[in-house]
């Protein structure tokens, strides 16, 4: 596949995020992942869905905490970490198309 298809669609699958926080965001990595056969692109949106995942659950956790007042500052911690973190990602995928990127402190569910 040529590296410009492999940017784009790895960039789409990082980026997804940005287009909405329900079931588009993890839609896109999901479908990029069945139809498309390229191994970095697999890999990429494969995180991309990890990364989606883990900040469902550190949100439904840091909203069960907003009781113990701690929850809001970690709510706001997470917008910024889900804003960042998929910025960083798409700069990497640019820069070094040929490697799938790996978001640090995730759990890997897939």
């Amino acid at each position: 596949m040529h590296n410009y298809k492999r940017i784009i669609l790895s960039a789409l699958c990082h980026g997804a995020i940005f287009f909405s926080a329900t079931i588009v965001s993890i839609g896109i990595p999901i479908v990029v992942r069945f139809i498309i056969d390229d191994s970095v692109i697999n890999d990429n949106a494969k995180e991309s869905l990890n990364f989606h995942i883990n900040i469902y659950i550190y949100a439904i956790i840091f909203s069960i905490l907003i009781w113990l007042l701690i929850g809001i500052p970690l709510l706001v911690l997470l917008w910024i970490v889900s804003f960042v973190m998929p910025i960083i990602a798409i700069f990497n995928v640019i820069s070094n198309p040929n490697k799938p990127y790996r978001y640090p402190f995730i759990f890997r569910l897939l």
